[in-house]
């Protein structure tokens, strides 16, 4: 297995466990000072549950590109790569100036990773 390969599978298990997160906010973990810029303590009402669940699919497709980019499948066209790399970088951007303290200490971190990760797959 090449080193790229290996980075983009440890790209999709870092996707799984943000998505294991967002399943958690899903079914009600009173975690919402940690995400959607930490407006919320406690559980999401509704809506941020509904955004945490559009937020799996927009993963999925993210790890699904990644993995792509590296020759696994689905291969899918690589502008799918570059697209998630554009998504991970915004994200990243967002989580570096959100204004609460305990999102940016847990995510800034992570999605950071996560863009060095996709970026040296889509650029390799």
């Amino acid at each position: 297995m090449t080193t790229i390969e290996i980075l983009a599978l440890t790209y999709l298990f870092v996707c799984l466990g943000v998505i294991g997160f967002q399943f958690a906010l899903m079914a009600g973990a009173p975690w919402g000072q940690l995400t959607q810029g930490g407006q919320r303590s406690g559980p999401l009402p509704r809506s941020g549950r509904i955004a945490a669940s559009a937020s799996v699919f927009v993963l999925l497709g993210m790890a699904f590109s990644i993995l792509s980019a590296a020759g696994f499948w689905p291969h899918w066209p690589s502008w799918t790569g570059w697209a998630a790399l554009s998504v991970q970088t915004l994200s990243t951007v967002l989580n570096w100036i959100t204004r609460s303290a305990a999102e940016r200490k847990l995510w800034a971190p992570i999605t950071t990773a996560m863009l060095c990760l996709a970026g040296t797959v889509v650029l390799a």
